[in-house]
This record gives C-alpha cells, structure tokens and sequence, in this order.
C-alpha cells in the first residue's frame, strides 16, 4: 500500500461529508418543513414518518421535485387528497428554498 493511500480516503471521506453539507437556504428550509409537517412527516435524510400514511420526504422522487410547476404549486397552496392534510403556502423564495432542500435529501433510487 502507498504512502498516499491513506490521504486520498481520508479526502474522499471528507469529500463526501462536504458535499452532503446543507447551505443557509437549504438549512432554512429544513427548519421550516420541521415547524409545519414534521407532524406527520420525517422531514430529515433518516427516520419513520409519525404518521403512516405521510411518506418520508426523502423519498418523494425526482418526477415531482423537477417537475417545473412543483415550486409554483408550493406557492399557491399545495395541499393532497388526504383530508387531515393542511394546505402549505410558501412564499417565493422559502418554495425555492424548499425545492433545493428536498432534492438534497433525496434517496438514490434503487434499481428495478
């Protein structure tokens, strides 16, 4: 084994630990889904939802969150066909901010 075997994990694990780091806007989103759905929800990158019938966040799914309409959709009210789901509001920055947070977190998809 080289000397710099050592050195490149060690900047690969550092790498990786960086590049799942949040920015400010994104932290400020995941502050802001814990106050209005962690109720229900698991906001964060691990846990079980509270409510069972509430999906993780992180397993939401690319169709939605780069579906250009879901940012506007979070600012005109996004609500489900659940009935104990309360519409959500955003203005436009906290919906951008929002979007940048949910791609973030997002499982790999699992192939078929």
């Amino acid at each position: 084994m080289s000397r710099a075997a050592p050195a490149l994990l060690a900047v690969g694990v550092l790498w990786s630990t960086v590049s799942q780091a949040l920015d400010a806007d994104q932290r400020r989103a995941e502050a802001l889904l814990q106050r209005m759905c962690a109720e229900c929800h698991a906001v964060g990158r691990t846990g079980a939802s509270p409510h069972e019938l509430a999906p993780p966040f992180r397993k939401l799914g690319e169709n939605k969150l780069y579906d250009p309409g879901f940012t506007q959709r979070l600012q005109d009210g996004y609500s489900s066909i659940h009935r104990a789901m309360p519409t959500a509001r955003f203005g436009r920055g906290d919906a951008e901010a929002v979007v940048s947070y949910l791609r973030a977190i997002q499982e790999p998809r699992k192939p078929k």
